[in-house]
């Protein structure tokens, strides 16, 4: 009879050497890192970006809401360049303007309104102390050396310096408005002037 030899078995099992092995980590921990950084340096980023959005929408939207209040003011009753106390319509449904203070803390990083309700508008009413309400209106407040929160303009847009005898001689207002920001070494600023078409002569 006839036998057939038939080869030896070609079918072994293949692994990787430890030098494989050690390339392999190396390169996937690599890839590993590069993703990580790059992935964290983005979020944050973008983490950066909303919050500073999220500044200028509060600032702007505060900024409007002085503004309002400038605008529909009766009357001024003290002004300085860090703050200013007001007859107005602190909110829109209000019967009677109320007397509101704007002022800083001691060192300068929040912008502080007293708002005392009157009984009825001057100058007949009085203000109801016993209801005084504290409002912060910006908490992070970082105004550029030299600048002044609270500037005062004459008819012609001029603006008047302090002390001012006769308040009535205001006849517009520009408030400077600065926060700190976070996410760029700049900070957001932003300015609104008024004119006071309001405001009464005769109190």
């Amino acid at each position: 009879m006839f036998r057939r030899n038939l080869p030896a078995s070609t079918n072994q099992q293949a692994g990787m050497t430890l030098v494989e092995l050690l390339i392999t980590m190396t390169v996937t921990l690599v890839v590993a890192a590069t993703f990580y950084t790059f992935f964290r340096t983005n979020f944050f980023s973008y983490l950066n970006l909303q919050k500073d959005a999220s500044g200028f929408t509060g600032l702007a939207s505060q900024s409007q809401r002085i503004g309002n209040v400038m605008r529909g003011l009766t009357d001024i009753t003290a002004a300085d360049d860090d703050e200013v106390t007001i007859y107005s319509y602190f909110f829109p449904t209000d019967t009677y303007v109320s007397l509101v203070h704007y002022y800083q803390n001691a060192d300068g990083t929040i912008l502080y309104a007293d708002v005392t309700p009157m009984t009825s508008n001057p100058p007949i009413g009085t203000p109801i102390n016993e209801n005084k309400k504290t409002y912060t209106v910006i908490n992070n407040l970082k105004l550029a050396p030299g600048v002044k929160l609270f500037e005062y303009l004459d008819s012609a847009g001029n603006t008047l310096p302090l002390p001012i005898s006769d308040l009535h001689t205001i006849k517009g207002v520009r408030v400077n408005l600065a926060v700190s920001n976070e996410a760029s070494p700049t900070n957001q600023v932003m300015t609104v002037q008024v004119s006071l078409r309001n405001r009464k002569t005769n109190l």
